[in-house]
């Protein structure tokens, strides 16, 4: 084929072409920017490209909540003049916004999508930004909104706890806060420096502490010398003299600023719960001896009273017995502590060894506690609050079946009760046997009678099933009519189609016998073509030519003839 001339300038339309491609792939860009966003108007096919780029660009800058003094008001199908102001509002907002990127009016008039992409771009990306914002926002002021007038079943518990909670923190405050036990008395001397005022403050609580480090070494040092064994007690002879020094000069100074404190008022006569205890704690034994060891000092201090009377033998006699039996009093007091420290201290090795199997034991549980929040964190909550659920209604369950077990137990031990206690009764009752035979005799007879008339029940019931599933099987009139019905749909349907089907075969029979005489219409024009140049020759052939001719028209016309009748005949049966 030949070109045409108008083809040859080809080159700039394949250009354009080209660049109408890179406006639709960033159109399509911007619209899935927009549609990510949240404007979902993007999506409808009926709006123009203008409408749905400015109305997604109006939305973004409406979301970002930015306050403007121009009424951005986008209607669909606007006139060009709407535009026009639209477009120059929208340029004239963008650097108000401190928007990075440059845009002209005419660019969104054009619709110049390569310019506007990176717009719309940092529009998006500041909407989203802003509703992240506002919806935290909006979500705390709901919540707050809603905590005003509504409370949940958790609030309610915990407001219920914290009362109770609050109550017994008030109750143990009250129960070990703070009692002053001595005060100051007017005319004593006054303390001037600060250390001495704290110390003063602290003993009139009923603390004790030294002024300086050192005392305190020297307290601790001691608590350690009280707990230590008695036979490592000797050790503490060989500590230096300085503390001890220290320690008596801190019992004077603590004694002469006790000698300047009373005690209080509601403190006198009062006797504690630990002195009560102890009282009520000693034993008959223990009072004998300590009212026996009253009366032997209240015997020694009369008799130191009357040295004269007693003459100095007698008074060391009486001194080295008394100096014997403390002996023995306490030798034997350091038996019982020196008992009482091994048992301590096996009971110390029994507790470090139940501790540390408890602590192997809770390392264990941690571990296990640690695999279990991270099969957890992994899980689905929803099927996590299903299976807490579950095990809560389990743990439920067995209760009640632990609780129904025992009333079950209980009810049978009654029962059982109850039948022991009716033998007995018939045991002792004797004459009263015969007529529990004949009550049971006749029950058993009445039972028998059930059971039978159960059974002519059950199988007249079966016959009675029977006799309904054979009446079920005959159809009824409405059934009946309905089968009619859709049997003369059936037939309908059935004659349509075979009425279709005829016309069908009849169209084809038809096309069939068209086909059969085009193709004698073609070989005749075919041999009419090829014997024409010979016919043409001679006078003679030209006119039998001729009369073949006339011949082969006639025989066309009855052909057609033929034709022509079962055509109006098909397309009557048509109508």
């Amino acid at each position: 084929m030949v070109v045409p001339r108008g083809q040859e300038h080809q080159a700039p339309q394949e250009v354009e072409t080209r660049e109408d491609e890179e406006q639709n792939i960033k159109l399509t860009e911007i619209l899935e920017l927009l549609v990510a966003a949240g404007y979902f108007r993007a999506r409808i096919k009926g709006l123009s490209p203008f409408d749905k780029v400015v109305g997604g660009m109006t939305w973004c800058i409406t979301t970002c909540n930015f306050d403007i003094d121009v009424d951005l008001l986008f209607q669909e199908n606007s006139t060009i003049g709407q535009k026009i102001a639209l477009t120059e509002k929208i340029v004239s907002v963008l650097p108000k916004m401190k928007c990075p990127h440059r845009l002209e009016p005419h660019q969104i008039q054009g619709l110049d999508f390569i310019h506007i992409f990176p717009v719309v771009q940092w529009l998006v990306k500041r909407a989203i930004e802003t509703r992240e914002e506002m919806g935290d926002y909006i979500r705390s002021y709901s919540i707050s909104q809603f905590q005003k007038t509504h409370r949940l079943p958790e609030d309610d518990e915990f407001m219920q706890r914290k009362e109770k909670a609050i109550k017994t923190v008030t109750d143990i405050y009250e129960v070990y806060k703070p009692q002053r036990k001595y005060k100051r008395q007017k005319g004593a001397e006054e303390l001037l420096d600060e250390e001495s005022k704290v110390h003063a403050t602290l003993l009139e609580y009923g603390r004790r502490y030294g002024f300086s480090r050192q005392g305190g070494k020297t307290e601790q040092a001691e608590d350690k010398k009280i707990a230590l064994p008695p036979g490592l007690a000797a050790a503490g002879k060989a500590e230096p003299c300085d503390e001890d020094d220290l320690q008596a000069a801190e019992e004077l100074r603590i004694k002469t600023l006790m000698t300047g404190m009373a005690a209080m008022a509601t403190e006198e006569g009062k006797l504690t719960a630990s002195t009560v205890g102890q009282i009520v704690g000693l034993q008959s034994d223990e009072i004998k001896q300590i009212v026996s060891e009253y009366a032997e000092k209240q015997s020694e201090l009369s008799a130191e009273e009357r040295p004269e009377r007693l003459g100095a033998a007698q008074q060391h006699r009486r001194k080295v017995a008394s100096l014997n039996k403390q002996i023995s009093q306490k030798t034997k007091l350091l038996e019982e502590l020196q008992a009482k420290c091994a048992d301590l201290q096996a009971k110390c090795t029994e507790a470090k060894k139940t501790l540390s199997e408890v602590k192997s034991y809770s390392e264990k549980l941690d571990k296990e506690l640690a695999a279990l929040e991270t099969i957890e964190s992994q899980a689905d909550s929803s099927i996590l609050q299903s299976l807490r659920a579950l095990v809560a209604m389990n743990e439920n369950l067995k209760s009640q079946e632990q609780e129904f077990k025992a009333h079950c137990r209980e009810e049978m031990e009654r029962l059982q009760q109850d039948i022991e206690n009716l033998k007995v009764e018939a045991v002792e009752n004797g004459e009263e046997q015969e007529p529990n035979k004949i009550i049971e005799q006749q029950y058993k007879t009445e039972k028998d009678k059930l059971q039978k008339i159960r059974l002519l029940l059950a199988r007249r019931n079966r016959e009675i099933a029977i006799l309904q599933r054979k009446i079920d099987e005959v159809p009824s009139r409405a059934e009946l009519t309905q089968y009619q019905k859709r049997f003369i749909e059936l037939y309908s349907q059935v004659s349509a189609t075979h009425k279709e089907t005829k016309q069908f075969f009849t169209l084809y029979n038809t096309l069939d016998d068209k086909k059969v005489y085009l193709e004698k219409e073609v070989n005749l024009l075919n041999s009419i073509h090829d014997n024409f140049h010979q016919a043409m020759a001679s006078s003679g052939s030209r006119e039998q030519f001729l009369r073949q001719m006339e011949q082969i028209v006639e025989g066309i016309k009855q052909n057609r003839m033929k034709i022509v009748v079962p055509d109006i005949i098909y397309a009557l049966h048509g109508v």
